[in-house]
């Protein structure tokens, strides 16, 4: 109702898996917490499926199953991921990432992301700590040290002595907080559906780095994989608006026959390129989760492991600040959170867009590094081996 006004002890901008699984994560204490999302509460109870599946890494696990979310998915819906394989080119070279010998265990699983919002949201619906406020937006916010105000398009007015954004890499409240970011706009987008086919995947990833392209096929049930296809904005516009019978054998062409006969397995998704680094994670009564604090390109497919990550990182510690009686926005708390989030996810963000940029440069020079780098990497186990370890951590 327009011009009431409700008082919550956290706020949390954004309904989304990282903001859903951080309010999870407080279920524990005595916080009265609010979600506010723009979609309605009956698209968050039952999210549609948008294409996109998680690489989900054992420490993700590890929480998810912590917060009740993992075993809440079914169990067809959880792919093993067995090894990947990086490819250049026409080169029939392929750089090899696979599980220790002997360990008898995947490098990971692959979730569809509306599986794991579904299983999150449900958890929420069983705490009696956490209120959905659905269907609204955020239009305004003010912060200072003695906490803060967030303004709804319906006219309410929510108070709070924590603002938490998890409001995606465009994020509003980032902004409304006066929080700067960079933010990069790559000029393209990722194409993605799932495809049936002849040739069996053996649950291996494969990542092809191809010219003016880059082709990933992230392995699911049997003879199904999602297949992503990365192209410049106006190219991926142009397949999206094929019929399926010319998209499949444009597909089918441009993977050059990889997977055999194609034929779709779901409806067609597109998401342009954009990555995200926020100047702050944190502000008085104030802090950034998820996308709104690190987008990540989706290359090495460990963005929502980082945010995963980062949400429990900011939940224990309000959690340890509220057993020892004291105040959950302690700017030192905060700032101890900021510090441990750009340590460990500063390496991986610089690194994957150092890789981008030299997997997707056409020139001749940058296509003879990048081949050269693949056979070089390969011959350092430390690297490969390293690569596998931080998979399965």
């Amino acid at each position: 109702m327009a011009g009431s006004d409700e008082s919550f002890d956290i706020v949390i901008v954004g309904g989304g898996p990282v903001g859903l699984s951080f309010a999870a994560s407080l279920g524990q204490s005595d916080l009265k917490v609010a979600v506010v999302e723009q979609q309605s509460l009956e698209r968050l109870a039952s999210p549609a499926f948008d294409g996109r599946e998680i690489a989900l890494t054992y420490a993700s696990i590890r929480i998810l199953r912590e917060l009740g979310a993992w075993d809440a998915i079914p169990a067809s819906h959880k792919s093993p991921l067995q090894g990947a394989r990086v490819l250049n080119g026409s080169s029939p070279f392929a750089l090899c990432f696979d599980p220790p010998r002997g360990s008898g265990e995947p490098l990971g699983f692959l979730v569809p992301n509306c599986r794991i919002r579904d299983a999150l949201f449900k958890i929420i619906r069983l705490q009696d700590h956490a209120r959905l406020i659905c269907g609204h937006s955020v239009v305004g916010a003010r912060n200072s040290h003695k906490g803060a105000v967030i303004m709804l398009s319906d006219g309410r007015q929510l108070t709070a002595r924590l603002l938490v954004a998890a409001d995606s890499r465009f994020s509003a409240t980032r902004d409304l907080l006066g929080i700067g970011a960079d933010i990069n706009r790559l000029g393209k987008a990722m194409l993605i559906c799932r495809v049936r086919h002849e040739r069996v995947h053996q649950q291996i990833a494969v990542e092809w780095f191809d010219h003016h392209q880059t082709i990933a096929m992230l392995p699911l049930m049997e003879g199904v994989s999602s297949l992503l296809l990365t192209l410049p904005l106006n190219e991926a516009d142009r397949l999206l608006a094929l019929d399926d019978d010319l998209f499949l054998t444009e597909l089918t062409n441009r993977c050059r026959g990889r997977l055999g006969e194609m034929t779709l397995a779901s409806t067609r998704h597109s998401y342009p390129l954009v990555t995200t680094w926020a100047h702050k994670f944190w502000a008085p009564s104030a802090a950034l989760i998820g996308d709104a604090a690190i987008g990540m390109h989706p290359v090495t497919a460990h963005g929502f492991n980082i945010a995963l990550s980062g949400q429990k990182q900011l939940a224990h510690r309000i959690l340890t600040v509220c057993r020892d009686r004291r105040d959950i926005a302690d700017p030192d708390m905060l700032h101890r959170y900021e510090s441990c989030l750009r340590r460990s996810a500063a390496p991986l963000y610089h690194a994957t867009n150092i890789l981008v940029g030299l997997y997707s440069g056409e020139h001749p020079a940058a296509r003879l590094a990048r081949h050269a780098g693949l056979r070089f990497a390969q011959y350092l186990p430390f690297v490969r081996h390293g690569i596998s370890a931080m998979l399965r951590r």
